[in-house]
């Protein structure tokens, strides 16, 4: 995971983050924001799921949110990934954490919705955190990290509330291009 490079800069904007950094960042995150989810989650299950969604990336590598290339093949990549690793553990555990990584992919809980959110939510403020080199740099506009705010919405309306002003202060600052 410390060899998969993100489109996220380290906070002091010296190189990008990696995977092993962003699964600690979002799994930390997710802890620490838990009091504002829409409804009652289980954050252990919520780590676990974050943990595995990037641990994957060790073989179908990360792919940038606003790629449409990298886009098209991710879920193929990913779910490929996904059996080839868990099929290294013991198969109870194996299929225990298929299970929740699918369930995350799919976003059919609460648990999962709340992960998605801090998923999405982290690269976003780490963005403006970092004065929107890369989304600068990316050719990257407002309305495409806009549209990400549904999956922070779904999983806390007060983070989404959050993300939006934060979007609003990258956009006046300067930092996101409308």
């Amino acid at each position: 995971a410390k060899q998969i490079l993100r489109q996220t800069l380290i906070m002091d904007g010296s190189r990008r983050e990696n995977d092993a950094e962003h699964m600690w960042h979002a799994s930390v995150a997710a802890f620490l924001l838990a009091e504002y989810a829409d409804e009652s989650i289980d954050i252990s299950r919520i780590i676990k799921m974050l943990l595995l969604h990037d641990t994957i990336e060790v073989y179908s590598g990360d792919t940038y949110v606003y790629d449409a290339e990298g886009l098209a093949t991710q879920h193929e990549r990913e779910q490929n990934a996904a059996d080839k690793l868990f099929a290294l553990l013991p198969e109870d555990q194996g299929n225990e954490f298929h299970t929740l990584w699918a369930e995350f992919e799919a976003e059919e809980s609460k648990d999962a919705q709340f992960a998605r959110a801090i998923d999405s939510f982290m690269p976003m403020y780490h963005n403006y955190l970092t004065k929107g080199q890369l989304w600068q740099k990316n050719g990257i506009h407002e309305p495409k990290v806009r549209n990400r705010l549904k999956l922070i919405h779904r999983g806390s309306k007060a983070l989404g509330e959050f993300a939006e002003s934060v979007i609003d202060k990258a956009v006046s600052e300067g930092y996101l291009p409308r």
